[in-house]
């Protein structure tokens, strides 16, 4: 029940939206896609839903050749950047719909709309007109809508986008109890940092392109900056200085710094620098890495391009 793409190219006359992005997400595991506005990611996804056909490359959804037939659609839930639903319509009567599409029996859909509200906390706002609901309400809805099939695979396209910081720790928990299950779920987000606690695969694109394919562990692992503060900021850096460690300071906009920022390897490489200043009497506060895994990547891929 994995996604494959292979070579997948999709043009909008001289614009080439996607041109030649490889991409395998495993089943059992989320995959986060990375990458730049107007990287192709959205287009992508679209081609994976089979609602583009590619004009190049071969794509597999659970097996099935998403632009032939309905098999594919039939395993697969799509939630797109923007919610769009039939205004007048009840949360309750978006869902049953949904499920009549599915051809799911009346009584079942109706039984299946009334767990995914309560799923994604929408219960009391059943009965009441979508245009009535909020961005993250619509948000919820359309996850709501996107599992109505019970899919073996999902595209979602910015769900956390108008989440409350509540409803983003649901979906974070939500996603990963659904690829516990051995589903296959894409995500594409601008949030990395909530990337890094849902994820485990990364594919970064741009330009059209996949340009790098990692796990979130790998990505963890790497050199990346790490924020150290101490009481004593002079006692700090005077024992960077003397421990030959690659070190700047940070300001934060401020005039004088609050801490500094070393480039480490991994979670042991930055044990072993706490515990070496610790015991060199300096009275530190906090080490802790300054920006997510996968932004880190993200960015150091991006200063590889220039």
């Amino acid at each position: 029940m994995s996604i494959t793409a292979q070579g997948v190219r999709r043009y909008f006359g001289r614009v080439r939206a996607v041109d030649g992005i490889d991409l395998e997400a495993r089943a059992g595991a989320v995959t986060a896609l990375v990458g730049p506005n107007g990287s192709g990611k959205t287009t992508l996804l679209l081609v994976l839903a089979g609602l583009l056909r590619p004009d190049g490359g071969t794509v597999r959804v659970a097996g099935h050749d998403p632009a032939i037939g309905t098999s594919a659609r039939e395993v697969t839930g799509w939630m797109p950047d923007t919610f769009g639903t039939w205004e007048s319509l009840t949360a309750r009567e978006v869902l049953t719909t949904v499920g009549a599409a599915y051809r799911l029996p009346a009584e079942r859909a109706t039984a299946r709309a009334a767990e995914l509200l309560d799923l994604v906390h929408l219960t009391q706002l059943a009965d009441a007109p979508a245009h009535v609901l909020s961005r993250g309400q619509k948000q919820r809805l359309g996850l709501a809508r996107a599992l109505v099939n019970d899919p073996q695979v999902l595209l979602l396209d910015e769900p956390a986008s108008g989440l409350d910081p509540r409803s983003r720790v649901d979906l974070r928990h939500l996603l990963r109890d659904l690829a516990a299950q051995g589903r296959t779920i894409l995500v594409s987000s601008h949030v990395l940092a909530e990337l890094d606690e849902m994820a485990d695969d990364a594919v970064f694109i741009s330009a059209g392109r996949t340009v790098s394919t990692q796990t979130v562990d790998a990505a963890a692992s790497a050199v990346r900056p790490w924020r150290l503060r101490a009481l004593d900021l002079t006692a700090l850096t005077t024992w960077l200085e003397g421990s030959g460690l690659s070190w700047r300071a940070e300001t934060e906009g401020f005039a004088v710094p609050t801490g500094v920022l070393v480039n480490l390897e991994g979670e042991a490489e930055a044990a072993a620098l706490l515990r070496d200043v610790v015991s060199a009497g300096v009275p530190v506060t906090s080490l802790a890495p300054a920006s997510g895994a996968l932004e880190s990547a993200y960015l150091a891929l991006e200063e590889e391009r220039r």
